[in-house]
């Protein structure tokens, strides 16, 4: 099954093996529809995803119809991982290409995490190295737009 391939991967390589037959019984493998939207910003951070096939954008939203792009994620990435941070989703994340997804129930990751501490700092570490590089991502993003925007098409820079 895909689910114990994958959880012998990545932020999952730490987990006892007891502890990984927890999270895969807590685990699903999802199908969804390009289009479709896996969560929305601010509902609640009940599951953490991994990428398995497809392609899912990161977007912050903002006035109606209006969003940010924050990135777009393939095969083995992680997202919604904001269930270690908060108790609602920060981003929405839509699929861009047909889906499947590994749903992991929150709950159950965080109850390995704090059954054995140094797990769950390699695990939260793992997690934040993960955000911290898309964080960096979207102020490359940020300075480029804004550089855009003060300069006009003279070449001369807007003061103002």
């Amino acid at each position: 099954m895909a689910t114990v391939q994958l959880v012998a991967e990545g932020i999952f390589a730490y987990l006892r093996p007891e502890q990984t037959n927890v999270v895969n019984k807590a685990s699903e493998v999802i199908e969804c529809r390009a289009g479709e939207v896996v969560y929305s910003r601010g509902t609640r951070s009940d599951y953490m995803y991994v990428v398995l096939e497809g392609q899912v954008d990161l977007r912050f939203p903002g006035k109606p119809g209006m969003s940010i792009f924050i990135g777009e994620l393939g095969p083995g990435a992680i997202f919604g991982a904001s269930i270690m941070f908060d108790h609602s989703y920060m981003l929405t994340s839509q699929c861009v290409t047909d889906c499947q997804l590994l749903r992991i129930d929150a709950r159950v990751l965080r109850h390995a995490m704090q059954e054995d501490s140094e797990i769950g700092y390699a695990i939260q570490r793992c997690i934040s190295e993960v955000y911290f590089k898309r964080y960096m991502d979207v102020m490359h993003k940020l300075v480029a737009i804004q550089g855009s925007l003060l300069h006009h098409p003279s070449g001369n820079v807007s003061h103002g």
